[in-house]
């Protein structure tokens, strides 16, 4: 059943534009972003902005508040964006160590986001993509949910820290409440926190356990939206629509923009990245 206000038969979003599929398949993990601005208008706007292909699917007269506008960056910030997670020379982008609790974790003076998740999200997948212009960088990702029992520390140039925590639900580490409490109590460097919700099947029961950490510390945290290539569109807008509105009427620190994204095709990353970037302190928008 359609959610209301969506237009009906809107096909399958894995069904997309030949071209688009070939960039897909063929994403290099070196390749520029001049190669996407090279991309039609409607095909560059399903890779960078799915949120706004996604709109182009609402009836008129009952368009939600999306709000598509809240980070609004130009191309020319995400292509500077980019940058920061391009290894160089100059720019080490690399794995840093392995912590299983707070006081293992490396002090580092650098602002810090973490992504969590339940288990079998797609966190791995996804920061792999994130980490795909940094090609020397190993993000282990398993075909059986619950591998990662560690929080995982990746330094990104001088830029910032990405933590990769334990997935919680099925196979989570046995201290996964008290390791991860007290890293979102404690991190003092701690900018956001990205917490990865399964498009395909919305915000779980698992998930109010990091919804509630959340809230309860008073922490900023932003709701990313994975495996958006799995669903129908109708589908996935419904999911959206559902989500948007959990997070404007139950939430009180979530940002208010929801950010969906494909490992797969690559579908928003290129502006998670640029989100990355900015609450970081690392790039003003236009």
């Amino acid at each position: 059943m359609a959610a209301p206000g969506v237009l009906p038969c809107m096909g399958r979003l894995s069904e997309m534009p030949a071209a688009l599929g070939r960039l897909s398949r063929a994403y290099s993990k070196s390749q520029a972003f001049t190669e996407v601005l090279q991309l039609p208008k409607r095909q560059l706007t399903k890779l960078v902005f799915p949120l706004q292909e996604l709109e182009r699917y609402l009836l008129p007269d009952s368009k939600p508040d999306l709000h598509l506008n809240t980070f609004d960056p130009s191309l020319d910030d995400i292509a500077r964006a980019e940058s920061f997670f391009t290894a160089s020379a100059r720019n080490r982008v690399e794995y840093l160590s392995s912590a299983v609790r707070l006081d293992h974790a490396p002090d580092l003076p650098r602002p810090e986001v973490c992504f969590i998740g339940r288990s079998n999200v797609g966190k791995s997948s996804l920061i792999k993509a994130l980490f795909s212009l940094a090609p020397e960088v190993e993000v282990r990702v398993s075909k059986n949910p619950g591998h990662t029992k560690k929080m995982n520390f990746f330094k990104v140039g001088k830029f910032f820290t990405l933590v990769d925590m334990p997935g919680y639900g099925y196979r989570a580490p046995e201290d996964f409440v008290d390791m991860v409490e007290t890293y979102l109590k404690e991190r003092k460097n701690l900018m956001r926190t990205f917490l990865l919700v399964d498009s395909v099947v919305g915000i779980q029961k698992a998930d109010d356990i990091a919804i509630e950490m959340c809230e309860e510390f008073a922490l900023p945290y932003v709701m990313v939206l994975t495996k958006i290539d799995k669903s129908s569109k109708g589908h996935l807008l419904k999911q959206v629509l559902q989500i948007q509105k959990f997070v404007d009427t139950k939430t009180q620190g979530c940002f208010p923009q929801l950010f969906p994204v494909s490992a797969v095709t690559y579908s928003g990353i290129h502006l998670l990245r640029c989100f990355i970037a900015y609450i970081t302190g690392n790039l003003k928008t236009n």
